[in-house]
């Protein structure tokens, strides 16, 4: 483990416990948020970023000068189905872009609890549906990170039941696919996690479930018919409280017969991907999605 991810456990950590002294309203946490945006770098020149209307979903595709025209990434964001922003994220995507040399479609899926269940699914189906009428499925994969990478599933469950043309892969970065909150992990790892507070999870998963089955597998694809797929990434980190949501999907995956990869990384912070630009673990993550992306597409 590099010495950066070390500094960056520890400052994870400090800002996990200072958070846990007190409740952060979510419009407090969005406002916060949106004071950071101005200072999330800009993707390398050459980058081209374009706002668009994904089949009535704001979205922003985003061309890297690496990008083939023919490939496209639809990215789901992570943040607990409460908030997100494509300028939050923009020394994310391109990154994406650059490791799949592929376009990179990030898009707005409604939040809660504004917008809870199963608005972020209907958003992500229009948004695909979108996508699939400009680009061959077959060249179309999702990524998914933390509540992102729990939708990106669900989205698959909802396409293959739909019987639409599914995508080539995915990638679940850190998913959370349990919105009932029976992992092990939670417990487990509840003190070595750096990152994110056990405490917090069941005011956010009923936020978004605003009275849902927790067990919906539209919701948490954990306990979904996970037969049909395309081939699925998963990338967790050791110590995350989320863990056994990563385990638990890939044994559920393989035991549906489908094509699934799952790597557990020592000692990680929850999406460490995220953090690409200060620790080298990040960067060597994103290759490896790179790599199994372009073996795909």
């Amino acid at each position: 483990m590099s010495l950066r991810a070390e500094l960056l456990r520890l400052a994870l950590r400090l800002l996990k416990k200072w958070h846990s002294r007190r409740y952060v309203p979510i419009a407090t946490a969005r406002r916060r948020l949106k004071r950071i945006e101005a200072f999330v770098p800009r993707p390398p020149a050459g980058t081209q970023t374009t706002a668009i209307d994904a089949g009535g979903v704001n979205a922003v595709r985003v061309a890297v000068r690496q990008a083939r025209s023919d490939r496209c990434v639809l990215y789901f964001h992570g943040g607990a189905y409460v908030v997100g922003t494509a300028k939050l994220l923009r020394d994310f995507t391109w990154r994406i872009g650059a490791a799949a040399r592929a376009h990179v479609l990030y898009f707005d899926y409604r939040l809660a609890p504004e917008h809870p269940f199963p608005a972020a699914l209907e958003d992500a189906v229009a948004a695909y549906r979108w996508l699939a009428g400009r680009f061959d499925a077959r060249r179309i994969a999702f990524i998914g990170d933390s509540a992102g990478g729990g939708l990106a599933l669900a989205t698959l469950y909802k396409l293959r039941d739909e019987g639409f043309a599914l995508p080539a892969a995915a990638v679940a970065i850190s998913p959370w696919t349990d919105l009932a909150l029976t992992g092990p992990s939670l417990q487990a790892n509840a003190a070595a996690d750096p990152m994110l507070n056990i405490a917090n999870l069941p005011t956010l998963a009923d936020d978004y479930l605003a009275g849902a089955d927790p067990r919906h597998h539209y919701a948490s694809p954990l306990y979904g018919d996970a037969s049909g797929l395309p081939p699925i990434l998963i990338h967790v980190g050791s110590d995350e409280i989320l863990r056994d949501d990563s385990i638990r999907m890939a044994e559920r995956l393989k035991a549906a017969g489908s094509d699934v990869e799952i790597e557990v990384w020592p000692r990680m912070p929850h999406a460490w991907h995220l953090f690409a630009r200060i620790i080298p673990e990040g960067r060597q993550a994103l290759a490896r999605i790179g790599t199994f992306l372009q073996q795909r597409l």
